[in-house]
């Protein structure tokens, strides 16, 4: 037992001896300026600042397509890159600038939608980003006067007599 704990001694003191470089010492100056330069430059963060973001198309004929162009401006220190826009359902479409959009510039986002519903209908587009929220998100409203007796998208005509 004497000779374990005597064993055990003399490993804890060689691993605690061993260690006495100081880290300090090993630091490069040059990965360190590397380094200050790179967290400086990535400070910058995109900023997606749109000229509107709901749109209202009025009163619209049911299954009439529509479209609106959303304006925006990348008033960041970075550049813009859109990564994905997904609409809330299938009945609305949007399409958006792929190349970053560098800061000061302006891009598009194109939201078609179909005319599908009745009534009033509201949709959204949420669009990810590389901006601090990680996403935005635009929506579009529009009335839609459905034909007497029509079919909605996906419901059956219920006739009464």
């Amino acid at each position: 037992m004497k000779k374990s704990i005597l064993f055990l001694a003399v490993i804890a003191v060689f691993a605690f001896t061993s260690c006495k470089d100081n880290a300090a010492d090993k630091v490069n100056e040059d990965n360190v300026a590397a380094a200050a330069d790179r967290d400086a430059n990535s400070a910058g963060v995109p900023v997606m600042t749109f000229d509107e973001v709901e749109y209202d198309f009025g009163t619209i004929e049911q299954n009439a397509p529509q479209e609106h162009v959303f304006k925006f401006t990348n008033t960041g220190t970075a550049p813009l890159v859109i990564v994905d826009a997904k609409s809330s359902c299938g009945c609305t479409v949007p399409e958006y600038t792929k190349a970053p959009v560098a800061p000061g510039e302006k891009g598009e986002m194109l939201v078609k939608f179909n005319g599908s519903g009745k009534n009033q209908v509201s949709k959204t587009v949420t669009i990810t980003a590389n901006t601090a929220a990680g996403t935005e998100t635009i929506k579009i409203k529009a009335f839609v006067n459905a034909p007497e007796g029509a079919a909605v998208q996906g419901q059956p005509v219920i006739k009464t007599q």
